[in-house]
């Protein structure tokens, strides 16, 4: 092979997304998606407003579908789990030819209070917190913060509550010690520790009479009592998150880039849930799963470790009237997941700790990662090579902007998603997610393009014969 043979065979040159795709189109999207992050800063929004959109485009929930006794051609169905994960399938043909699926999780980092949170010290009343998934303490001190929450009062009756959405609502802060009297040195867990994650509630008592102790926290549960009917013990039946009070803004004078909470994951989940509802699958089924709890290792029946997803294919596979034993082998040998999950992109002020031959950028389109885990590639799903070649072809072919990744220097970064899971069920699954900067920070950045590339890709997979 001559030299100029040889160099037309070097690795394509990477070219930004914004080269090729127009500017409108993709803020256009990212209006959509802005609105969808907003209110859905907890995985049990996230699967209810997924839900709305789902059957606003003709998706019908599974009770309904076996109720028939029979599958409609090209039927779309979808399954809700506890209001936490969701699984969604295009039908395209017989199930057992394979499912092409992008699944996504919707739980981010945050605070949970605690089964008794309320507390009052030197006549502040504060709730008492533990976090969830992997956090900078200090990032969430002095910010605006809001809760949302589900709870099952002592009579079992149920109420969602939601304080600090709206303009006129209260927000919520944990405070910091100012720098006048801050001399703390050392590791920055120490410094910061966990349990002083406590959140203010209120300084005024229900009364000053001399008799009445914890006034401020007897006025704190008589206000959540007036407004929602609600005793102390009903926190111990109660999942009650604390999130940042922030909206979706752009970023920049470009506008190019765009600030939120939970991008981590809930931009993969979205862009997702926006391909399967425009993809046409061509001759598989395509499917999205929305999972919960995988910041903190998909435990637990709403996270990736529970395979209720196969549970509903097997039933689906028998509305089809096939042997469920045998069918469901030969799909899930057939079927391909992409592991829909974010990656660290460069920022420029900490570039020593990437590889930067193998790190992505932003706007340089979706990242495929072959492999995460840590160190040896330790506690990850390593893709073959071969699938790696397939989703190559796909993107290729479609005319999809994509790159490769790693999550930061061999022995300095590290990180798991819900990928393993999958492969453990025999499924070809490999990871590919948007670029972030700051993530599992209160707000994050992604860059708008990589947000509408990562769709189209997406759209691409599902589409596809293979």
């Amino acid at each position: 092979m001559d030299v100029k043979v040889l160099k037309d065979q070097l690795l394509r040159k990477k070219e930004t997304v914004w080269k090729k795709r127009k500017i409108e189109e993709i803020n256009e999207y990212c209006k959509d998606y802005a609105k969808f992050m907003d209110t859905s800063k907890t995985e049990r929004l996230s699967v209810k407003n997924i839900i709305a959109l789902l059957e606003k485009n003709g998706y019908k929930s599974f009770e309904s579908i076996k109720k028939t006794g029979k599958l409609p051609k090209n039927a779309k169905v979808y399954f809700s789990n506890r209001g936490k994960s969701l699984f969604a399938i295009r039908v395209k043909g017989d199930i057992k030819n394979g499912v092409n699926i992008v699944g996504a999780h919707v739980d981010s980092p945050r605070l949970d209070l605690k089964p008794e949170p309320i507390i009052e010290d030197y006549e502040i009343a504060m709730a008492k917190t533990h976090y969830y998934g992997g956090i900078k303490k200090y990032q969430w001190l002095n910010i605006p913060l809001q809760m949302y929450g589900t709870i099952v009062k002592k009579d079992g009756s149920i109420i969602d509550i939601s304080i600090g959405d709206k303009q006129e609502d209260p927000i919520f802060v944990i405070s910091d010690l100012l720098p006048h009297l801050d001399r703390r040195e050392g590791d920055v867990k120490k410094v910061f520790e966990a349990e002083k994650l406590n959140i203010l509630l209120g300084s005024i008592s229900v009364s000053y009479d001399e008799d009445i102790k914890e006034g401020v926290k007897l006025n704190v549960l008589k206000i959540l009592n007036e407004k929602y009917g609600i005793v102390e013990e009903d926190f111990i039946s109660a999942e009650i998150e604390v999130v940042p009070a922030f909206d979706s803004r752009d970023v920049g004078l470009d506008r190019s880039l765009i600030a939120s909470y939970g991008h981590d994951d809930r931009v993969c989940a979205y862009t997702a849930l926006s391909a399967i509802i425009e993809a046409e699958p061509k001759f598989k089924s395509s499917a999205l799963i929305i999972a919960d709890k995988e910041e903190i290792g998909s435990e637990g029946n709403t996270g990736s470790k529970n395979h209720y997803w196969i549970g509903v294919l097997k039933e689906l596979l028998s509305l089809q009237k096939e042997d469920v034993t045998l069918a469901i082998e030969e799909t899930l040998r057939n079927s391909v997941l992409l592991s829909a999950d974010v990656s660290a992109a460069v920022d420029p002020n900490y570039k020593d700790v990437h590889d930067l031959t193998n790190a992505p950028k932003l706007g340089y389109g979706i990242v495929i990662t072959k492999y995460t885990g840590s160190g040896g590639k330790g506690a990850t799903n390593d893709a073959n090579a071969e699938l790696v070649g397939k989703i190559r072809k796909i993107l290729n072919d479609s005319n999809v902007t994509w790159q490769t990744g790693e999550l930061g220097r061999t022995d300095l970064g590290g990180g798991g998603t819900i990928a393993k899971f999958f492969a453990e069920k025999g499924l070809d699954v490999i990871d590919a997610g948007v670029p972030l900067l700051g993530m599992h920070a209160p707000y994050e950045i992604a860059s708008k393009a990589d947000i509408y590339e990562t769709y189209l890709a997406y759209k691409a997979f599902m589409e596809s014969m293979d």
